[in-house]
């Protein structure tokens, strides 16, 4: 006769800031069996309205206004995933209002924010943390699958990482840890990577725009390729999946590139061109690419 296992209790969770990663991880949670208590926004309406997106979810979790935290219903986890310029003010408030509930913990979405910016919740008594999922969200509904899988950076108290740890295992994720005052630097690594590229590939279509193509268009036909280079780069590291014209030091056509961005026009791109072309050629002479082609390459940028 084979023993069950008893079935752990999830922590009963309240999230601040009902915007798209809010939603998100409302949706993640509840799916995950963590019953979600409360959303709250800056209106009462939005936050309803967040809630309503959770019809099935028992108990149906409360849309409070960001000036009802004291409404707030008692639960183990409180997420704050406001904007990042948000996270004191709400800390503050919550220190006032949640008095005689210390032994909850309190986690922040921030990646560039550590969790001293919760220094009024630990001085209550509360355990703090924070918890930023790599993704990119920009729907509650595809974010909730987005947070499935994810890699999860981790910091704060030894409770509230356990806490956070256990959240990123029921989402089938991946957690790493860094130190408090290295968040802003990691935040930057993953604007560089995301938002960033995002505005890369904009820059791109305008470039194609200027070829006669419509920015839709442009757009179509350079997904393809974009999606080529990410695999590349999950099969392999940044040297390796280096292609094109500076992996093989094409110096002419190097030279054709600079001309056809001369326009006054293309100022901004030519910039870009001419500083990420830097970092490629050392990405290329990592890979051993004759040291004389790089050095002609350089001068021309």
């Amino acid at each position: 006769m084979t023993k069950t296992k008893t079935q752990r209790r999830k922590a009963s969770v309240s999230i601040i800031g009902a915007g798209r990663l809010g939603q998100a991880l409302a949706i993640a949670l509840q799916s995950s069996g963590y019953p979600i208590l409360a959303l709250v926004a800056r209106h009462r309406q939005k936050a309803e309205k967040a809630a309503a997106l959770m019809a099935d979810s028992k108990p149906q979790p409360r849309g409070l206004a960001a000036n009802q935290l004291m409404e707030l219903p008692p639960t183990d986890l409180i997420l704050i995933a406001t904007p990042d310029d948000a996270i004191e003010k709400t800390a503050r408030a919550l220190a006032i209002f949640s008095v005689g509930q210390s032994r909850r913990t309190v986690l922040h979405t921030s990646g560039a924010l550590s969790s001293e910016v919760l220094a009024p919740l630990a001085a209550s008594g509360f355990q703090t943390g924070s918890i930023h999922p790599l993704v990119s969200i920009s729907d509650p509904a595809s974010g909730a699958e987005a947070l499935r899988g994810a890699f999860y950076c981790l910091e704060g108290t030894r409770k509230a990482k356990l806490l956070a740890e256990s959240i990123v295992r029921d989402l089938g994720g991946h957690s790493f840890s860094i130190k408090p005052e290295s968040k802003a630097l990691y935040h930057a690594a993953a604007v560089m990577a995301s938002p960033h590229l995002v505005a890369l590939f904009d820059l791109a279509t305008e470039m194609l725009a200027a070829c006669g193509l419509s920015k839709r268009n442009a757009q179509k036909v350079l997904v393809p390729l974009l999606e080529s280079t990410v695999n590349n780069l999950k099969a392999s590291n940044s040297q390796k999946a280096l292609t094109g014209t500076f992996a093989r030091g094409d110096v002419a056509t190097v030279r054709r590139h600079l001309k056809a961005l001369s326009g006054e026009e293309l100022a901004e791109a030519l910039d870009v061109y001419r500083l990420l072309g830097l970092r490629s050629v050392q990405l290329a002479e990592k890979n051993g690419l004759d040291p004389q082609l790089l050095e002609q390459i350089r001068k021309l940028l």
